[in-house]
């Protein structure tokens, strides 16, 4: 079960890693400074790094043209 958390900046300060650690897929927890949102803590998602060199060969065409100036930027590129 998901659950919303609402801290002011203060009570995160005090418990940060026990907040990080009890975190949970589909939990968040807010932060506020003088009761106004400033910061939301979610888990980060598995397998969140990426490897080099996995979509290598997926780009099956690239017009001639690809780097040319668009006609509405011409003015601007030197």
């Amino acid at each position: 079960m998901a659950i919303m958390t609402t801290l002011s900046l203060e009570d995160a300060q005090a418990s940060l890693p026990d907040l990080v650690h009890r975190l949970r897929p589909g939990d968040e927890v807010v932060i506020t400074e003088n009761d106004r949102p400033v910061a939301r803590i979610v888990p980060a998602q598995p397998g969140g790094t990426r490897a080099l060199g996995t979509l290598h060969g997926t780009v099956l065409y690239v017009a001639n043209d690809f780097d040319a100036p668009l006609e509405d930027f011409k003015d601007a590129v030197q």
